[in-house]
């Protein structure tokens, strides 16, 4: 038997279940994708605020932006040679932006994810996370040394059962309460307000939120649902990333400065890692700047995906998002991905989630909406499902 028999055996079992992943040759242009010379509306970008299609913002970018100002390479560590200008510049805008609290950058959301517990997390502290919390955070716990539990998903009352459960406990100095704001694949959102008056009641407790999802579209601003429900200062982890709405790449942390600190001196994947193309940098304080006045698209887009959600349900399908990730959950693999191939063919770009991505009979068609697209063009496709 040959020592590849084993993953080749592993494919073929994807391939049965309909759950095998494959890479797509596409190019994108404004609200469209084309793959193979068809042309379809694009339903699975993170751009929600169409910015990363905006061919005109870029121009103004590089108008603004000087030749030598133009580093396509950090080429070191921010520890080393790295820490360029653009970095302190967006940091600084950050934490201007987000209730004078310090900023911290890294490479990506998932750098971000498997760095920051991992460092500040030893064998007394206790990690209390959301059953649906996303993979690259599943991952940092597991690199962590902490003790692990799991609560049932946004059961804030199964989590304060926990909590009056270990917060006496002599084993821990700390327990970290992890979740999302808005979850990436069921859309729904975590109650942020009952969240943080429930860490009021217990002196061991820290939060990290993780804002993928609703930085750029919640909030007055768009700082996320921390801004929109007002306890920026009481999340001690407040992490998001640049490569949804912000239409850029990377992930920051806002936190106290003493937590700012500690990362630079502790945190594996900040300190040994490449930073970020200066460039990059700049983009993102610019596209920052940007999305603080886009209110309108902000209304637009919540009012998109409130008619989406109502139409879905209308359908009978399963849909218990409240945000612009609306899922379509259909349940079994096959014919999720049959549904998604007829949906393709219509013209609309909407790609099927299945195990282990989602849980089994639990495959969906995610849809992410974006100000780009438009009432008829959602209309059209409710009526292909």
């Amino acid at each position: 038997m040959s020592l590849l028999d084993h993953f080749a055996q592993q494919i073929d079992e994807l391939k049965q279940q309909g759950n095998l992943r494959q890479l797509s040759a596409y190019t994108q242009q404004d609200r469209h994708i084309y793959i193979n010379g068809q042309q379809m509306l694009n339903l699975s970008s993170n751009d929600y605020l169409g910015l990363a299609s905006n061919v005109l913002l870029r121009e103004e970018f590089f108008d603004l932006t000087p030749l030598n100002q133009r580093h396509m390479s950090s080429s070191s560590s921010r520890l080393l040679t790295g820490n360029f200008p653009e970095y302190e510049q967006l940091e600084a805008s950050l934490s201007h932006a987000f209730d004078g609290r310090a900023a911290l950058l890294f490479n990506s959301g998932y750098h971000m994810n498997i760095g920051i517990l991992p460092a500040v997390c030893d064998k007394r502290t206790l990690v209390l996370a959301d059953k649906l919390i996303h993979a690259s955070i599943i991952d940092g716990i597991q690199l962590s040394s902490a003790k692990y539990i799991r609560y049932r998903h946004n059961d804030l009352e199964h989590l304060k059962q926990l909590l009056s459960q270990y917060h006496a406990d002599e084993n821990f100095d700390r327990i970290i309460v992890v979740t999302e704001s808005i979850f990436s694949m069921d859309g729904d959102e975590t109650n942020l307000t009952a969240l943080v008056q429930l860490k009021k009641l217990y002196a061991k407790v820290m939060l990290y939120v993780d804002e993928a999802h609703a930085i750029g579209v919640r909030g007055e601003q768009g700082l996320g649902c921390a801004e929109q429900h007002q306890v920026i200062p009481e999340i001690d982890f407040l992490v998001g990333t640049f490569g949804k709405a912000m239409a850029s790449i990377g992930g920051y942390l806002i936190c106290h400065s003493i937590i700012r600190e500690f990362l630079i001196n502790k945190m594996r994947p900040l300190i040994f890692s490449t930073a970020q193309p200066p460039l990059c940098m700049a983009w993102t304080n610019f596209i920052l700047q940007k999305i603080l006045s886009m209110h309108d698209q902000r209304e637009y887009l919540k009012g998109l995906s409130e008619n989406l959600r109502t139409q879905i349900l209308a359908k009978n399908y399963h849909c218990p998002s409240s945000s612009q990730i609306v899922p379509v959950i259909v349940g079994d693999s096959m014919q999720t991905v049959a549904l998604a191939k007829h949906i393709q063919h219509a013209g609309f770009y909407i790609m099927p989630v299945r195990p282990p991505t989602v849980p089994q009979g639990a495959s969906r068609l995610r849809i992410c909406l974006n100000t780009r697209i438009d009432q008829h063009d959602l209309d059209r496709f409710v009526s292909l499902l």
